[in-house]
């Protein structure tokens, strides 16, 4: 049978590849740092590395890799179970109140990734009486998720508050309305405007949800991301998030709310029932993570320095940089060709980026999404910017 289908499959990777959205993997042959060194797809050596989501630099961090040791020893390797079977330890238990008290809610439940936690939300809370009103720029987990349930979708256009509104007045004869946003798109580096989201769900009687996996760990004054910096931490009923970006870089996610919610998940979502326990090592290193952000503002105030220094030097390069403060930089492109060409050069010139198009961006949207780190010197900073400079005028522009 599948000699039959090989050859549809091999024509459609063709057609990607020809309209340059082919996704080569590069191998890297070190830890995850400020500087890694590529040992495939791509010139082979050390380079600076301007697109993990490691924000904090604590991917390698020597006490977080030490606790991931000791839990070893202590914990084991991994559970080879589901949580309500045998797949609860204490260091999970601990994580999840940890998480609570960090993002102030009642509440947390454990998944093995963030992608998880968003596909077992909305099926378990929404059924066909129900309504889900999204962002239009949400995370492909969010999509996704809303597909598994029954509920009603609607969809405003990105951070538009009339259009939300809209959407809340078609939806008034819902039992339950849930509003859902990313705390920060992915993309853009934007920041969604969630005071004013919790003021339209107060008046039109419906929950907030919000994905803060680009902004956990470094967005409020506490790290404790865009609720906090919006001040409206005890106005969002679930907030989902990720361990493996700023906190530490493995992976695993969470869901964090209301505690008749959680109670909830924990009898009825699946991706949480019908997946092994997270790994114990990464609940212990995750709740070291914690402390180390929640002990000092340093490496906070190092990454917003290092985001300031490239978008304040790229803009003078004369280079167009979506705005904003976020360490989400996008160097904006236009031609997904050109940006993939240009990404290579940087390469060349040590410099680790990826270009995004379409359909990841919009058609002619084409950017390389930079993404700083706390891990990231002063001087690495410098050196990616004229290593921008110098690729375009390679590219003849």
């Amino acid at each position: 049978m599948f000699d039959n289908v090989r050859a549809d499959i091999a024509t459609t990777l063709d057609e990607i590849r020809e309209a340059g959205l082919f996704k080569p993997e590069r191998v890297i042959g070190s830890p995850q740092s400020a500087a890694v060194t590529v040992t495939a797809g791509g010139r082979p050596g050390e380079v600076l590395n301007f697109c993990a989501n490691n924000y904090l630099g604590l991917a390698d961090h020597p006490e977080v890799l030490a606790a991931a040791k000791d839990a070893l020893d202590r914990w084991g390797y991994g559970m080879a179970s589901v949580r309500f079977i045998c797949g609860t330890q204490d260091v999970h238990k601990e994580l999840e109140n940890r998480l609570s008290a960090f993002l102030g809610q009642e509440d947390t439940i454990l998944y093995s990734s963030c992608f998880d936690a968003n596909g077992g939300v909305f099926e378990t809370l929404l059924d066909e009486r129900d309504a889900v009103i999204s962002d239009a720029l949400n995370h492909a987990s969010i999509i996704d998720g809303i597909r598994l349930s029954k509920a009603r979708r609607h969809r405003y256009a990105n951070r538009d508050l009339a259009d939300l509104e809209q959407q809340l007045k078609e939806t008034q004869d819902a039992r339950r309305r849930l509003i859902v946003t990313d705390g920060v798109f992915s993309m853009d580096g934007y920041v969604a405007p969630l005071r004013e989201i919790c003021d339209l769900a107060d008046r039109y009687d419906a929950m907030v949800m919000v994905d803060d996996s680009h902004a956990v760990g470094f967005v409020g004054a506490g790290g404790r991301g865009t609720p906090e910096l919006h001040g409206v931490m005890d106005r969002v009923d679930i907030i989902t998030g990720t361990l493996g970006k700023a906190l530490g870089g493995a992976s695993g996610g969470y869901v964090a709310a209301r505690r008749e919610i959680v109670a909830l998940l924990r009898q009825r979502s699946r991706p949480y029932l019908f997946s092994n326990s997270l790994a114990p090592v990464i609940a212990a290193a995750s709740l070291k993570v914690l402390d180390l952000v929640e002990q000092s503002n340093e490496l906070r105030e190092r990454l917003a320095a290092n985001t300031a220094l490239f978008r304040a030097k790229m803009t003078e390069a004369g280079f167009e940089i979506l705005p904003g403060d976020h360490p989400i930089a996008p160097v904006m492109i236009g031609d997904a060709a050109k940006a993939g060409r240009l990404a290579e050069l940087l390469l060349e010139r040590g410099v680790y980026v990826i270009g995004f198009s379409y359909p990841v961006v919009p058609h002619g949207q084409a950017r390389i999404r930079v993404q700083l780190s706390a891990a990231h010197s002063t001087e690495d900073v410098e050196r990616a910017v004229a290593a921008f400079v110098d690729a375009r005028a390679a590219l003849g522009e």
